[in-house]
């Protein structure tokens, strides 16, 4: 029985060419108690391996968090597994602004501590007292109010290309790292304002909501289904846009084109620029944003030497790799010391 990924993202993306066959990108998350995570893991694998599916799901005794890519052919196959799951059934689904059928190109499931690394102790507050959802178009009509604060509650990468208008947005690489700097900056403003937060799907709100009255906010807000499903419900109903840029997604695509304004800058040469790419160095990988212009004069690196690095020939650059680790590097993000045009502590 297979319970693990056993083709490399190349031998996948060839699968997928040959099909010729569209996917849908999805998100969904769940709080829900789970006693058994292994076991049910590999009763998810098994189903979504089956069906095709590729993403990356985690799971923990609080519940799921995934980010898929389905065959369209097979939508209704797998919403009828979920369904029959009971804390999944009718659960709503992200479906992404822009498709690609290469967002994912394994299935990972996999068992963590939490579905959301947010650093806090479940068991010091009550985590299912959350605040008000609001739909797309209460969320416009409260933060154009004057006793609204809001909050986006995702990482410093994320906000630098899109975020909504008026938005605080934490210089922070984590979202355990926004939460004690929010609360402190917004002390005095625990009964006065109304505190609205945002993130891309919703699940980061979810917990940071029951956080943020447990500490004494009295008016507490969130947007359902983060980003992604406000899009969506402004599309359907005609209301204004109040996003701008792009909406960061942790797949292949790192973003969806949600307004035409780009604000952010390319990271090597300053110019009007919001496509995050990784560095072609394997050895590196860094998260950063280049433009076509630096992407051809850089080779599709971060630095000069890892230029020269990736211009070795591969056996060489294997070699300069054996036995080291840089995965921290990667996540410096936007913000490595060689980035001449990196977005600034403020």
């Amino acid at each position: 029985m297979q319970l693990y990924n056993k083709l490399s993202a190349e031998e996948r993306e060839k699968l997928i060419d040959e099909s010729g066959e569209d996917r849908l990108t999805i998100s969904f998350y769940q709080y829900h108690q789970i006693k058994n995570t292994e076991i049910f893991r590999n009763y998810l694998f098994i189903h979504w391996d089956a069906q095709e599916v590729l993403g990356r799901i985690y799971i923990a005794s609080e519940g799921i968090n995934a980010q898929l890519s389905v065959p369209s052919k097979r939508f209704y196959e797998f919403k009828d597994f979920l369904d029959s799951i009971p804390f999944l059934k009718d659960i709503r689904l992200n479906i992404a602004i822009e498709q690609d059928n290469k967002s994912f190109l394994k299935l990972k499931v996999k068992v963590r501590d939490k579905i959301v690394a947010d650093g806090l102790n479940d068991d010091t507050f009550d985590v299912t007292n959350k605040g008000i959802h609001l739909k797309a178009k209460e969320f416009n009509e409260i933060i154009s109010q004057e006793n609204t604060v809001l909050v986006d509650m995702r990482n410093h990468y994320e906000s630098e290309i899109g975020h909504f208008q008026g938005a605080i947005t934490p210089d922070v690489d984590t979202f355990r790292d926004s939460l004690p700097i929010i609360e402190e900056d917004l002390k005095d403003h625990k009964e006065d304002k109304n505190l609205v937060m945002y993130c891309t799907g919703g699940i980061r709100c979810e917990k940071a909501s029951a956080y943020y009255k447990h500490k004494g906010f009295k008016n507490v807000f969130q947007l359902e289904g983060g980003i992604i499903e406000y899009v969506r419900q402004v599309k359907e109903e005609g209301l204004e846009n109040k996003f701008l840029g792009k909406n960061f997604v942790f797949d292949q695509r790192r973003g969806e084109r949600v307004s035409e304004d780009v604000i952010a800058q390319c990271h090597q040469c300053g110019a009007s620029c919001d496509d995050h790419v990784n560095c072609a160095n394997e050895a590196c990988h860094l998260l950063f944003i280049q433009c076509e212009s630096c992407k051809e004069k850089m080779n599709h690196c971060c630095s000069d030497e890892c230029k020269s690095i990736y211009e070795l020939p591969s056996e060489k650059r294997k070699a300069l790799r054996k036995g080291k680790v840089v995965s921290n590097k990667i996540f410096k993000k936007g913000k490595s010391p060689v980035l001449k045009f990196k977005k600034q502590n403020t």
